[in-house]
Formats: structure tokens, C-alpha cells, sequence
């Protein structure tokens, strides 16, 4: 790792980090805290749900580092032979609900969300929050009549910021975020279904030292701490 080289270093150049949507807010930050250590690098970010960014991967698509919000997506990766090296866990998360502000519903707990008059937005199941929220559903033994399920998370938090849904299950982290557009209603069995992040240079990398510089900054201390600025755990 390069976490030792002083700026105009050859880490210097473009880079491509294909990140997950809950990571837009922190990595937007962390990319221009990088930039600002490393002048002459420039980071382009591209975010999605992890498992769109993973098909795009896996189709063709240029990048030089991957993060995820999972780490059964990364394992695709590996699998699929896309990824330089061992991916490295660099933060945690956990769901929460959000309501529109003043919790207009009246959502106090989990259970609620399995009333259909309460109009509830999820992530798809292939998505890393949709599968946590699957899995809560699984050790609760309660089903929520979601009215859409989303390929993102922030699209989740946009359909409850825009009045077209009345919950919706988010990271903390975006919940947090997001400031008074939302109410945030915490619930217990969240820590049944904790996401770990990990991040990796992929082997398609057009750039490996300012590659695997990023990612060491990511998970070194300044990136650290702007991750738990942001309410992000330690993996």
C-alpha cells in the first residue's frame, strides 16, 4: 500500500472508483480529500446500487477501484475474475426507517411497516439494502406490502423526501444525510442485518498505484474519520 507517498508522487493521474449509492455523500468527500493530497489526481465517481455497478463491471465497463455495500457483490467480482488482489473492509452500516418529517404515519417499529396503509418504499432484493431488509424481514417473521422496490437506496430515500412514499428503509447513513427532510425511526433488529463494505482494485485498472492509493486512503485514518462523520461504523 501507498499510504507513505508524499504528494506529486506517480500516484498522480485519473482514476475511475465505481462506488456504491450509499456511499455518494462520503465518497464524494473522500475523492476530494484524495485529490487534495495527491494534486494532478483527478477521481471520477460513478455511483449506483452495487449490483448495477457489478453488471456494468462485469460487462466492459472502465474502472480502476470498487466499494460495495456488500460483500456477497464483491464476491461476484472475484468470482468473475475483476478484482487485482484481496478486497479490504473499510466501514459498516445498518438499516433505519425514514418517514417524511414530524412522522406524519405515525411509524414507531419495524412491525409497523407491515400495515398497507402505510405506503412503504424497500430496495430490491438484489440490492445490499434490499437484501438486509429481507433478511429482517426473516428473523422478525414480518412481511412489508412494499409499493415499489428500488435499485438504489437513494432512490428509496427520494420516493419518502418527495411525498410518494410514507416510509422508507434506508442506511443510517443516508438517513443522516438527508438532515430534516426526513424523520429517522430507529428498530432493534437492524443489528440482525449489519452490511459490510469492502473495496477493491479491480484488475482492469488503467492506473494501480493512484488505485491502490485510494483505497489505502480510504481505509487509513483520514478516510476513517470521514467515514464516521458520516455514521458509518468501523468493519
Amino acid at each position: 500500500m501507498l499510504t507513505g507517498c508524499a504528494p506529486g508522487s506517480p500516484n498522480t493521474g485519473d482514476i475511475t472508483v465505481f462506488a456504491a449509492a450509499s456511499l455518494t455523500a462520503t465518497f464524494t468527500e473522500l475523492a476530494e480529500s484524495f485529490e487534495a493530497q495527491y494534486p494532478g489526481t483527478n477521481v471520477a465517481l460513478n455511483f449506483a446500487g452495487s449490483s448495477d455497478l457489478f453488471t456494468q463491471l462485469d460487462q466492459g465497463a472502465p474502472a480502476d477501484v470498487f466499494a460495495t455495500a456488500d460483500t456477497s457483490t464483491m464476491e461476484r467480482a472475484v468470482d468473475a475474475q475483476l478484482v487485482d488482489g484481496e478486497p479490504t473492509p473499510f466501514a459498516t452500516n445498518v438499516l433505519t426507517i425514514v418517514t417524511a418529517p414530524g412522522n406524519p404515519a405515525n411509524v414507531t417499529s419495524f412491525a409497523d411497516l407491515a400495515n398497507p396503509d402505510i405506503l412503504t418504499v424497500v430496495c430490491a432484493p438484489r440490492v445490499p439494502c434490499g437484501a438486509a431488509t429481507d433478511k429482517v424481514e426473516q428473523v422478525t417473521g414480518i412481511t412489508i406490502p412494499a409499493v415499489s422496490e428500488e435499485s438504489a437506496v437513494t432512490d428509496v430515500l427520494g420516493k419518502v423526501t418527495s411525498g410518494q412514499a410514507d416510509a422508507g428503509l434506508v442506511y443510517v447513513t443516508d438517513a443522516a444525510a438527508a438532515g430534516d427532510r426526513v424523520t429517522s425511526v430507529t428498530f432493534p433488529e437492524s443489528a440482525r442485518a449489519i452490511n459490510t463494505y469492502p473495496i477493491a482494485v479491480l484488475g482492469s485498472n488503467k492506473n494501480a498505484d493512484a488505485a491502490a492509493a485510494f483505497v489505502a486512503f480510504v481505509t487509513g485514518a483520514a478516510g476513517q474519520r470521514i467515514l464516521a462523520e458520516a455514521g458509518f461504523a468501523a468493519p
